[in-house]
């Protein structure tokens, strides 16, 4: 059985990581982003999505998965943006 608190969880998270997504890449500015603190969401994502296929694989695990997709995106356009500002122009 699905628990409705971590559906809700999945779903408010899912909802805020495009919104963050948008916000870095219309700024292009990675300025108050933690790589550290993405790396630390990605691992707990890791941990739901390997208990869901490991205990009770259900739907759920697939917003993990999507939640995991996010901030991939966001961790590639962060460091994207870092090197960009560090590289000279040309």
């Amino acid at each position: 059985m699905n628990s409705p608190f971590e559906i809700g969880m999945l779903i408010c998270f899912g909802a805020s990581w495009p919104i963050s997504i948008w916000k870095l890449w219309r700024t292009k500015n990675s300025t108050g982003v933690s790589l550290r603190f993405l790396s630390l969401v990605e691992i707990g994502y890791i941990c739901g999505m390997l208990h869901k296929i490991f205990y009770n694989m259900d739907a759920v695990f697939w917003l993990y998965a999507l939640n995991f997709i996010f901030i991939i995106f966001a961790m590639i356009l962060c460091k994207y943006y870092r090197v960009r500002k560090i590289l000279p122009k040309i």
